[in-house]
């Protein structure tokens, strides 16, 4: 059964982790590349929680 609010939180908290690593590209690239791997990952959690 899936729950709306936790996919919609999933996504939300997917789209905050990608802005930060869009913001941090020039001055911390591994900071970046990490936030991108956890928006990725919580992205991946989100959409595998509907089916």
């Amino acid at each position: 059964m899936s729950h709306p609010v936790i996919v919609v939180f999933g996504l939300a908290l997917a789209g905050f982790l990608f802005g930060g690593a869009y913001s941090t590209w020039k001055t911390v690239r591994w900071l970046a590349v990490a936030l991108a791997v956890c928006g990725v990952l919580s992205a991946v959690a989100a959409l595998a929680w509907v089916v």
